[in-house]
C-alpha cells in the first residue's frame, strides 16, 4: 500500500487528496494540519467579519471529507524537516512519517516588516487565517480605532469586514495606489473614490516609519493613533520543508508542468508553489484559490502514478469591495483597448493577436469568456472581439466553435 504525506491543509491539500484518490483508493494518505481547523475556504474570512456567513458555511469540504478518502489528519502539528533519501517527514513533536510520495502544501505566511517600535504596540493582528480573524473580531468594538498597514487585496478585505464594526479605519501603503499589484492606476482611482465614498481613510504613496505604542509616525510626518493594528504588508511562501531537501527555489517552490519538484518523489502545490503561467510563458506564484486546487489535483494524480499536467494557469482575482465588483487576469502586456459604459470599467491588453490580460471593474458577468480567450491562446481574428469588450458572450465564435465546444450554435 502506497503512503502519501501531504503537509498543509488548505485548498491545495483538497485537490492533492481528491486527485490521489482518482487513482489509488486504498493508499494510506496522511494530512500535516498546522491549523487545528478542517479545511476552509479562507477568502471567506473577511464575510465571516461582515456577518455574511458563519463558521459552518465556510467549510470547504463537508463534514465527512476526511474519513469519506481515507485520510489521517494531524490538527496543530508542523512539518520541521524531511528526508528525502529516507523518503520521511519530521514533525515538531518528534513524530516522524515515511512517505512514498510527499506533497508540500505549505502556502504562504505574512510578512512583517521590522518596523521600530512594533514590540510597543499592543494590539496587533495579521490578516491570513480563520484564527487570525477570530482574534481580530475579540479585539473590536463601535470605539474601536483600526490602522491596517498594507492596500492590498488582504488589507482591504480586512477594511471591509470590519469597516460597519468599529468608529473608523485607515489603510496606509507605500504605493501611490490601492491593488497596486492588480489593478493599473486610472482602474485603482475608481476603486479608490468608491472605499472613500463608504468611508474608509485611505493614506497612499506613505508608509510606517515607527510606533510609539498605539501611535504610527508617518514618512510624510503626519500621525495616526489607533486602537488597533492589522499588518497586511504581504506575504511570503513556505518555501522551507522543500528547501531542507536542497530542492530548487525562488520566491516559491520550483515545479514543473506536473507539480514535480526536482527532489524525486516530492510534489509542490499551492501558494509555496511557483507553477507555470500560461500568459506569461514562465514560472510564477499564482496565489489565488482555483489554481491552488488544480495544482493540488495534479499533484495528487501524479503521486499516484497517473498521468496530469497543469499548464493553462493564469493569474486572476475576483473580488468585491463594499459592493464594487473587480476582476483582473492575465498580463498587463500589449496595446491597451478600453470600454467604458454605465460606471464601468473594461481594459484589455492585446498582444500578437491574442488578448493578454484585462480589467473589469463594475461589469464582471460571464468574464469566464475572456479568460477562455488568454487561457486557450484563441487568436482574436477568429472571433468578433469588437461585439466580446462590450458584451461577453459565446456568441462571439463561430458556429462551428459553438458547436464543437458547447455542443449548440445557439
Amino acid at each position: 500500500m502506497k503512503r502519501y504525506v501531504i503537509v498543509g491543509n488548505g485548498t491545495a491539500a483538497v485537490g492533492c487528496i481528491e486527485g490521489i484518490r482518482s487513482v489509488d483508493k486504498t493508499g494510506e494518505i496522511t494530512v500535516v494540519s498546522e491549523e487545528k481547523h478542517p479545511v476552509y475556504s479562507r477568502p471567506l474570512i473577511s464575510y465571516y467579519l461582515e456577518n455574511k456567513t458563519d463558521l459552518a458555511r465556510m467549510k470547504y469540504r463537508g463534514d465527512g471529507f476526511y474519513d469519506e478518502n481515507g485520510c489521517r489528519v494531524l490538527y496543530g502539528r508542523r512539518a520541521v524537516a524531511a528526508d528525502p533519501d529516507q523518503k520521511r517527514v519530521t514533525l515538531d513533536d518528534g513524530a516522524v512519517l515515511p512517505y512514498d510520495s510527499l506533497c508540500a502544501a505549505t502556502g504562504s505566511r505574512p510578512f512583517v516588516p521590522p518596523f521600530e517600535g512594533l514590540e510597543s504596540v499592543r494590539h496587533r493582528y495579521t490578516f491570513m487565517t480563520l484564527d487570525d480573524a477570530l482574534a481580530l473580531e475579540k479585539a473590536l468594538t463601535k470605539q474601536t480605532r483600526v490602522l491596517i498597514v498594507g492596500a492590498g487585496l488582504i488589507g482591504l478585505k480586512c477594511a471591509e469586514g470590519i469597516l460597519d464594526r468599529v468608529a473608523d479605519v485607515t489603510v496606509c501603503d507605500l504605493a501611490d495606489r490601492v491593488l497596486s499589484s492588480i489593478l493599473d492606476a486610472d482602474g485603482a482611482a475608481v476603486v479608490q473614490r468608491h472605499l472613500e465614498a463608504k468611508g474608509l481613510r485611505l493614506l497612499l504613496g506613505d508608509s510606517v516609519i515607527r510606533f510609539d505604542g498605539d501611535t504610527a509616525v508617518m514618512k510624510s510626518g503626519k500621525t495616526v493613533v489607533f486602537d488597533v493594528l492589522v499588518l497586511a504588508v504581504g506575504v511570503r511562501a513556505n518555501v522551507e520543508l522543500v528547501k531542507s531537501m536542497n530542492g530548487a527555489i525562488d520566491r516559491g517552490i520550483l515545479v514543473d508542468v506536473h507539480m514535480a519538484t526536482d527532489v524525486p518523489g516530492v510534489y509542490a502545490a499551492g501558494d509555496c508553489a511557483e507553477g507555470y503561467d500560461a500568459s506569461i510563458g514562465k514560472p510564477r506564484v499564482l496565489a489565488i484559490l482555483p489554481n491552488a486546487y488544480m495544482q493540488g489535483y495534479t499533484a495528487g494524480v501524479n503521486m499516484a502514478g497517473g498521468a496530469a499536467a497543469f499548464d493553462n494557469a493564469i493569474p486572476m482575482n475576483s473580488i468585491g469591495f463594499c459592493g464594487l465588483h473587480v476582476m483582473t487576469a492575465g498580463a498587463y502586456d500589449g496595446e491597451q483597448v478600453e470600454e467604458k459604459q454605465d460606471g464601468a470599467l473594461k481594459r484589455f491588453f492585446i498582444k500578437d493577436n491574442l488578448l493578454k490580460g484585462f480589467i473589469l471593474i463594475g461589469a464582471v458577468e460571464r468574464a469566464g469568456i475572456y479568460t477562455a480567450l488568454i487561457r486557450d491562446r484563441v487568436p482574436l481574428d477568429t472571433v468578433d472581439f469588437g461585439f466580446a469588450r462590450k458584451t461577453a458572450s459565446n456568441i462571439i465564435y463561430s458556429p462551428q466553435i459553438r458547436r464543437k465546444k458547447f455542443g449548440s450554435v445557439v
